[in-house]
């Protein structure tokens, strides 16, 4: 699949060593290799791994033309007269060639002592972070709900207000029979503490990751951050100066162009958009995310739709083959004695799990701890939606009572007027 992704192409001259000139063609890049083709003939002159890349450098040729080197083992390819311009090229290929040594690098040190444990562990760690951020949002979703209830109360006291200043105006001070003289005055109903602090906490981040940002034009490209929050997401610079925060409400879409690419925009009437394109390598840990905050604004382009089926569709299975490959084996090693399908059964698993790679003492424990965690995770976030389903009726009850109240006020007012 990564191979089949071109994440971007451009137009460029290579300069083809054999014959000593430049040819023109598309200089293309895909989640693991660059590759060059041939304008005219249509022929495929370079292509290695992102991996086997030394350097990348911007260089001149012939002391005059603006070129880009990339050093890929002891050959040297030179590319020149690149669209939009050099920088762009440079900083794209540079974040892709970095991440790519990052996660090498990262491959190599897991594959030195790789065991059917660390698998599972690894398995079951992605689901405790993808649960993990689940909970961040619902929390967030669970003080939305508190402070719509605050805003209802406060909209009922200053009904309240207005019932006892329509009231006067209904029997004014002059009128002899006024209920000014028989009634006592009302007295302020005590406001209710608020339940939760006014002050906002700093926000928890969900993830944040590397990304090249494109303004409005192509030619506007510079490294930065993607920083998602419970709330909103945050695109900063190098420096970690705020370009520009978007709250969830202030998103209007999001534009999944390829599995590393999305746009984010936020619409405005008599105005220019906000829009901000993001590349990155590790775009597609964040895309589920932002489709599960954003579930009603995320769209997914043509050459995206096939990453967004090919991950949803194997999803559940995937999810149960971890819950049902974890019980299984941790039921074979921390409790081998125990009865699970019949003796024979067992004898056959344990026969079978002997031939394959067994799973340490450690491992298990390991496992049965993230177990534990996803359990507890799964009890809180139960507990969460249930108080949030009653938030809800609350907040429709008071909705239909702040409706009827209102109705009524206004037929009171056009009395008086």
């Amino acid at each position: 699949m990564n191979e089949d992704i071109h994440i971007h192409s451009w137009p460029c001259s290579y300069y083809l060593d054999t014959s000593k000139q430049w040819v023109s063609g598309r200089l293309s890049l895909t989640p693991v290799a660059i590759k060059f083709t041939a304008g005219k003939t249509g022929e495929l002159l370079v292509s290695f791994h992102l991996s086997s890349i030394s350097e990348i450098k911007k260089e001149s040729s012939n002391l005059i033309f603006s070129s880009l080197t990339i050093l890929e083992k002891n050959t040297k390819h030179w590319f020149s007269s690149l669209q939009p311009n050099r920088n762009v090229v440079f900083n794209i290929l540079e974040h892709f060639w970095r991440e790519q040594l990052l996660s090498s690098q990262g491959a190599e040190a897991a594959a030195l002592q790789t065991t059917k444990g660390k698998e599972l562990t690894g398995l079951l760690t992605a689901s405790q972070k993808r649960l993990e951020d689940t909970a961040k949002v619902l929390h967030y979703q669970g003080e939305q709900f508190d402070s719509i209830m605050r805003g209802l109360n406060k909209i009922e006291g200053d009904m309240d207000v207005a019932d006892r200043l329509l009231t006067e105006l209904e029997s004014p001070s002059w009128w002899p029979f006024s209920s000014k003289l028989w009634k006592a005055p009302l007295e302020a109903k005590p406001k209710e503490t608020a339940t939760v602090s006014d002050s906002k906490n700093q926000e928890g981040i969900i993830i944040r990751i590397p990304v090249i940002i494109t303004h409005r034009t192509d030619s506007n490209v510079k490294p930065g951050k993607l920083t998602l929050f419970a709330s909103g997401l945050e695109i900063s610079d190098c420096n970690s100066q705020v370009i520009h925060h978007f709250e969830s409400k202030d998103v209007d879409d999001i534009r999944v162009h390829t599995p590393y690419e999305i746009s984010v925009r936020q619409r405005f009437i008599g105005k220019p958009d906000t829009s901000y394109r993001l590349l990155s390598a590790k775009m597609p840990e964040v895309i589920p995310t932002l489709e599960m905050q954003f579930s009603k604004k995320i769209q997914f382009l043509e050459d995206a739709l096939g990453f967004a089926g090919a991950r949803k569709s194997p999803q559940v299975d995937l999810g149960s083959s971890i819950w049902q490959a974890a019980t299984g084996l941790l039921g074979g090693v921390v409790q081998p004695s125990s009865p699970v399908g019949g003796r024979e059964g067992m004898d056959s698993d344990h026969v079978q799990l002997q031939k394959q790679e067994k799973i340490s003492q450690e491992e298990a424990k390991e496992l049965k701890q993230i177990l534990k965690k996803l359990k507890g995770l799964a009890l809180e976030t139960e507990a969460e939606l249930e108080r949030q389903d009653e938030a809800l009726d609350s907040i429709t009850t008071s909705v239909d009572r702040a409706t009827l109240n209102i109705d009524k006020q206004n037929r009171r007012m056009k009395k008086l007027t």
